[in-house]
């Protein structure tokens, strides 16, 4: 399949991609994480794991996860971040963002049941794991913003709108 029927049906049946500019939506949601970089938008429906239990459970032994969807996990202030899959059953892309909002690493393709980590570097507040190859395929890269109302508003890159 060549790459425009590819994005087609990545664009109907995976997530919303903005190439025009326009912004997905005005407000933030919890459920949903927003990121927009050169040449587009993506938005992901998400689980927040936000306490220690729930970012150690993760998406262990989950075998499959919706192409739309993935965990935020969100971190009370920045940190070293490393993940490992060894209970984890689907590969996964880990976005690695700082206290902005802000893409600095993203771990491709990390392969089930791995038990080396994959570290995201220092000064990282949130992570965001979808399935695997994803993030290419979107062309998410270091520099892409992420919305979300886990992100300090005060220092956020891409803040919430404000009604």
């Amino acid at each position: 399949m060549g790459s425009g029927n590819t994005l087609k049906g990545l664009i109907g049946t995976v997530f919303l991609v903005v190439t025009s500019g326009a912004a997905v939506a005005e407000t933030c949601q919890a459920d949903v994480a927003q990121l927009r970089g050169p040449g587009g938008e993506a938005v992901f429906s998400v689980e927040v794991a936000d306490t220690q239990e729930a970012r150690a459970q993760g998406l262990m032994n989950r075998e499959s996860l919706p192409a739309s969807a993935g965990m935020l996990f969100v971190y009370p202030r920045p940190r070293s971040v490393g993940f490992w899959m060894k209970d984890t059953l689907i590969p996964l892309d880990m976005i690695f963002m700082d206290r902005t909002g802000t893409v600095q690493k993203i771990g491709h393709e990390a392969q089930p049941h791995d038990e080396r980590p994959v570290m995201g570097g220092d000064g990282i507040q949130t992570v965001l794991e979808i399935n695997g190859g994803m993030a290419r395929r979107i062309g998410i890269s270091e520099g892409w913003e992420m919305r979300h109302p886990a992100v300090d508003q005060e220092v956020a890159a891409w803040p919430c709108a404000t009604d």
